[in-house]
């Protein structure tokens, strides 16, 4: 099996990432054996690197900070078997307790979710893209990255995102699940970008991990905190970092049980 793992801007600011296939992983981090103390110059690192950019471009502007400034609400559309939807509640509820300023919940009215997951078979994902994007977009992405699975999301001209859609395959075992789970839902937030620099996050194509992992959470925290605004450039965010850093650090410290 391939490891395709790149990312792709389409026009109308549109993002998509495919999730690994997760059986030709080099690295799987369980939580036993995940690190669990970074500097701050480690977490900064991360946070420019899946923050801002894209790894393929087609179109769109991907140097400012994209990200959810009102509630987030995921409906989750079931069709197929077996039903992860219990599996992908707890994915959705395990985000939203580690994310200290993000208000993250499954909805059960879709008209009110600005999230869609969509689970499908596997040998179902390119008819479910075609009948997401088009045909014609689909055979782009088709021939561009192959995804086994694909989070994507739309912004606003604040680079707010708008709504995002996550189609994730069933059928691949647990483990896959929860690793494509995790990545796309969390992707779909806004860190659209991968990198093969840092070794400890998701969003490394050799890495699979299953959870939402501590290196991550400092991540998303950061992306999350109020005073990092959609449209942000890097030397603003940097700007900000060294004061948010400790609140941020301290979040994950105490909802983790970390040792100080």
């Amino acid at each position: 099996m391939r490891s395709r793992q790149t990312c792709i801007v389409l026009a109308a600011a549109l993002l998509l990432a495919p999730a690994a296939e997760i059986a030709c992983a080099q690295n799987v981090i369980t939580a036993k054996r995940e690190r669990k103390q970074f500097t701050d110059a480690e977490i900064a690192d991360g946070f420019f690197k899946v923050a801002f950019g894209a790894e393929f471009h087609l179109a769109g502007h991907v140097d400012r900070i994209r990200k959810y400034d009102r509630p987030v609400r995921v409906f989750i559309d079931n069709k197929a078997r077996p039903d992860r939807s219990k599996q992908m509640r707890e994915v959705v509820a395990d985000i939203g307790r580690r994310i200290e300023h993000l208000d993250l919940a499954v909805t059960d009215q879709r008209e009110t979710a600005n999230v869609v997951v969509t689970l499908v078979r596997d040998r179902d994902i390119h008819r479910t893209i075609s009948a997401f994007y088009g045909s014609d977009r689909a055979r782009e992405i088709r021939d561009a990255i192959d995804p086994q699975c694909l989070s994507s999301f739309t912004k606003n001209d604040n680079f707010a995102i708008a709504n995002s859609n996550v189609i994730l395959a069933v059928d691949a075992g647990n483990f896959v699940f929860a690793d494509c789970a995790y990545e796309e839902l969390l992707q779909a937030l806004g860190p659209i970008n991968d990198t093969d620099s840092v070794p400890w996050t998701t969003f490394n194509d050799d890495v699979s991990m299953g959870h939402f992992g501590i290196y991550d959470q400092y991540l998303l925290n950061i992306l999350y905190h109020p005073r990092v605004r959609p449209g942000m450039s890097a030397a603003d965010v940097r700007l900000l970092l060294p004061e948010i850093l400790p609140e941020v650090k301290s979040w994950v410290t105490r909802s983790n049980e970390l040792p100080n």
